[in-house]
C-alpha cells in the first residue's frame, strides 16, 4: 500500500473502524482475543512492553500502511489514542504528536557492495583495535547449552545443513568487516562464506576427562571469539558427551548479532535442524538494505530534532557513578569479563510482572530502577550517568523484526534519584525517563557519547556502566526457543554457561528470560573492582528484585545516600584518578603552525579527511569533527603511506597534530 493510498484508506474509515483496526493488531501482538483489548486500556496494562511495541509498530505499518516511528508508539497509549494519532497523521488534521518515519526502506542495487557500520558496530569495531581502555581483541558473546537424548549419528550433519541453509536465508551470517570500517556480504559460492560446525566426540571418555575437555572449549571460545574482520562472525561447535548428552557451543560476534537477533537465530536454526524439508518464510529485505537506508537519516528533520533534544541536555549530564575501584581503567588489559548470576523462579517472576502492570511500568523500567538504587548505594551518591542497550529496530519494513543483524544501539540515561522515594515512585520515574529518551531514538548513544566526550575533552568511555534488558523478546518474537529440535534431542536452556566481552564497559547488568525464569547477570572487568564490593552490590540488587514479588516491596521507602554527586577526586578507598571517566589532563604542546615535515603531513592528511582547515599544531582531531572510526582509518592510512605505525590507544593520549607527529617519529611502545 503506497502512502497516498494508505491516507485515502484511513481517511475513509470511521473513527470506530480505525480503533478496531488498532485493537486487532494489538490482539495479535499480545496473542489474545480482540474482546480482551478495550479501546481505553493502555498497551502496557494489557501485558505489552517496549520490546513488544517494536513488533506491534511493524504490524501496524503493514496492515494500515502508515509508517510509525518507535517514538510514536508509547506503551502508555491506549488503542483509541494511537488510532487518533494515526488518523491525524494520515489526513493531515490536528496537531498530534505523531511524527513520520522519515525513510522508506529499499533494496540495494548491488547486494555485494560494501555498506557502512551502524554506530554501535563502529564502537565494537574500534574497541577491537585496542583503541580505548577496556578493549578486547574480539567483542563477542559465548554460550553453551545442554542437550539430552541426542542422536549422535544424525545431529552433526543436520546441524551443518541447517547452518548452510540459514546462512543463505540470513545474509548477515556471511558478513565480513573491511579494514576501512565498512561491511559486506560474501556470496554463497565463496568457500569462506558459510559457518562450519566443529564436532568433538567425547562419548567414550570418562566423566573427568569429558569435564576437562569441556572446560578447555569454554575457555578457548570465551577468550578467542570470532571476528568478522578476519573470518566468520559465528563459531559453533558440538561436543558429544557420554550418555546421549551433548553441549552446543556458540560464540557470536557482537558486530553481527545482537540480543534480539540471537532469539531469531536459534528459532530459525532449530526449525531447520528439526526438519530437513523445513522452509523459512522468505525475507524481502536483508540487513544491508536496512543499514544502507539509514545513511539518509542525518539529512532528515526528525533526526535533527532528536539531535537538538540530546545536545541541549548534554552540558547537564553527570559523570558515571563513582564506584570504588582497585585499578585505573586505563592500566588494565582484561581478557575475560567476570560473572555473577541469579534467577527468579517462574512463579515469583510471574507475580513480579503482574505487580509491574498494576503500577503502570514495564518490567524493564522496574529493573532499571532497582539497578539504579543498587548503584547509588554502591557509589555513595544519587546522581550519575548510566548507559543502556536498546533493541532499536526502526519499523521500516515488516521483515525488520525477522532479520538477524546488529541493530542494537546504546542510549545514555542520566539518573537523578530523589532523597527517600518509595519504590513504586522510583519505577514510575524510570518509566517516564526511559520513555522520553526512547522518543528521541534516531540519535544513538554512541553519537551522544562522542559529542559528550568532545565537550568534556576526554577520549575515555563516558558511560561504562550499562543496563541491558531483553525482557519481552520471546513475546515479541511470538515464541520461545523450542523444547526439542529433532536429532539434537531435548534442549535444556536452564543448563547454560555464558561469557560476555564488551569493549568500553566496566560493569553491565543483563536481564533476560529462560523457560519462564528471570535471569539476572553481572558482567564486569574483575581487575577494576574488589570482589567483595561486587558481591555486595549484586546481592543488594537481588534483594530488591526479590522484594518486588510482594506488594509491600513497591510501597517500601528506598534507602539512598545523602550525597547527590560523587567527589571529583578519588576518596580514600580509591587510588587518585581512578574514578570512571574523569577526563585526564592533556599533555600540552606549544601553539603555532606545524613545525616540520611530519607535522605538516599529519595536518594535510587531517585536512583532506575532515574537510576543514588544520592550521594549528595543537588542533585536536576530535574537536575538528573526527571520531573513533575515522581515527582508526586515519592511522591505517598513515601506516600504508609509510609515515609510521601508531596504535589507536597511543594516539588517544595526545590526539593533536603535534602529539601524533611525535608518536610517528618514535617506535611504538606496544
Amino acid at each position: 500500500m503506497t502512502p497516498a493510498s494508505a491516507s485515502e484508506h484511513i481517511a475513509g474509515q470511521t473513527s470506530a473502524d480505525l480503533v478496531d483496526a488498532v485493537r486487532a493488531v494489538w490482539a495479535d501482538a499480545l496473542e489474545t482475543d480482540l474482546a480482551a483489548v478495550p479501546a481505553d486500556a493502555s498497551f502496557l496494562s494489557l501485558g505489552g512492553d517496549s520490546v513488544l511495541a517494536v513488533r506491534m509498530a511493524a504490524m501496524l505499518r503493514k496492515r494500515l500502511g502508515t509508517p510509525l516511528a518507535l517514538a510514536d508508539v508509547r506503551v502508555e497509549q491506549s488503542a483509541a489514542q494511537l488510532a487518533a494519532l494515526v488518523h491525524e497523521r494520515s489526513t493531515g488534521s490536528g496537531t498530534g504528536a505523531l511524527r513520520p518515519l522519515p525513510l522508506d526502506l529499499r533494496r540495494r542495487e548491488d547486494p555485494d557492495a560494501p555498506f557502512p557500520l551502524l554506530p554501535l558496530q563502529q564502537g565494537y569495531f574500534v574497541g577491537q583495535q585496542d583503541a580505548w581502555e577496556l578493549s578486547y581483541r574480539s567483542a563477542h558473546h559465548y554460550v553453551d547449552i545442554g542437550l539430552e537424548d541426542i542422536d549422535a549419528d544424525e545431529a552433526p550433519e543436520a546441524l551443518q545443513d541447517a547452518l548452510e541453509r540459514l546462512a543463505e536465508h540470513q545474509a548477515v551470517l556471511r558478513a565480513r568487516i573491511l579494514p576501512d570500517g565498512r561491511q559486506r556480504i560474501l556470496p554463497l559460492d565463496d568457500p569462506e562464506a558459510v559457518p562450519r560446525l566443529r564436532v568433538t566426540d567425547l562419548r567414550d571418555a570418562d566423566e573427568e576427562t569429558a569435564a576437562a575437555r569441556l572446560a578447555e572449549t569454554r575457555h578457548e571460545m570465551s577468550t578467542e571469539g570470532p571476528d568478522p574482520s578476519r573470518g566468520c562472525g559465528l563459531d559453533m561447535r558440538l561436543t558429544l558427551m557420554p550418555g546421549d548428552r551433548a553441549r552446543l557451543h556458540s560464540s557470536t560476534s557482537l558486530l553481527i548479532i545482537d540480543g534480539w537477533s540471537s532469539g531469531v537465530f536459534y528459532r530459525d536454526l532449530f526449525a531447520l535442524v528439526s526438519d530437513y524439508n523445513a522452509v523459512l518464510a522468505p525475507l524481502d529485505i536483508d540487513y544491508g538494505d536496512y543499514v544502507t537506508t539509514l545513511r539518509d537519516l542525518p539529512g532528515t528533520e526528525a533526526w535533527q530534532q532528536d539531535r537538538d533534544w540530546w545536545w541541549d541536555r548534554l552540558d547537564d549530564f553527570p559523570l558515571p557513578p563513582a564506584l570504588p575501584l582497585v585499578a585505573d581503567p586505563a592500566e588494565v588489559r582484561p581478557t575475560l569479563m567476570g560473572t555473577r548470576q541469579a534467577v527468579l523462579d517462574p512463579e515469583r517472576w510471574s507475580q513480579l510482572r503482574r505487580l509491574c502492570t498494576e503500577h503502570g511500568v514495564t518490567p524493564s523500567a522496574a529493573m532499571f530502577a532497582a539497578f539504579a538504587a543498587a548503584v547509588a548505594r554502591a557509589c555513595g551518591h544519587r546522581r550519575f550517568l548510566l548507559n543502556t542497550l536498546q533493541l532499536n529496530r526502526l519499523p521500516l519494513h515488516p521483515d525488520v523484526s525477522r532479520l538477524v543483524g546488529a541493530f542494537s544501539s546504546t542510549m545514555l540515561l542520566p539518573v537523578d534519584l530523589p532523597e527517600a522515594p518509595v519504590f513504586a515512585d522510583l519505577a514510575g520515574r524510570a518509566q517516564q525517563d526511559i520513555g522520553d529518551a526512547l522518543a528521541h531514538n534516531l540519535i544513538t548513544g554512541v553519537e551522544v557519547s562522542r559529542e559528550l566526550g568532545r565537550r568534556r575533552g576526554t577520549h575515555r568511555p563516558v558511560a561504562p556502566v550499562v543496563f541491558q534488558s531483553t525482557l519481552g523478546v520471546d513475546a515479541a518474537l511470538g515464541s520461545e526457543v523450542p523444547q526439542e529440535a529433532g536429532p539434537l534431542g531435548a534442549i535444556d536452556l536452564l543448563s547454560h554457561h555464558q561469557q560476555l566481552r564488551t569493549p568500553q564497559v566496566a560493569l553491565e547488568v543483563r536481564l533476560f528470560e529462560l523457560r519462564g525464569e528471570l535471569v539476572v547477570v553481572f558482567s564486569l572487568v574483575e581487575e577494576l573492582f574488589a570482589g567483595a564490593d561486587v558481591d555486595r552490590m549484586f546481592a543488594d540488587l537481588m534483594t530488591t528484585v526479590e522484594s518486588l514479588v510482594e506488594p509491600d516491596g513497591w510501597a517500601a521507602v528506598v534507602e539512598l545516600p545523602d550525597a547527590v554527586d560523587g567527589e571529583q577526586a578519588g576518596p580514600a578507598r580509591q587510588a587518585s584518578g581512578r574514578r570512571l571517566s574523569v577526563p585526564a589532563a592533556a599533555v600540552g604542546a606549544e601553539p603555532g603552525p606545524p613545525r616540520d615535515d611530519t607535522e605538516r603531513a599529519v595536518a594535510a592528511h587531517w585536512r583532506k579527511l575532515l574537510d576543514c582547515p588544520v592550521e594549528e599544531r595543537t588542533a585536536d582531531f576530535f574537536a575538528l569533527g573526527g571520531d573513533s572510526l575515522l581515527a582508526v582509518r586515519m592511522l591505517g592510512s598513515l601506516a600504508r603511506e609509510g609515515l609510521g605505525r601508531v596504535t589507536p590507544r597511543r594516539f588517544l593520549r595526545q590526539p593533536t597534530v603535534a602529539g601524533l607527529a611525535a608518536a610517528l617519529r618514535e617506535p611504538d611502545d606496544r
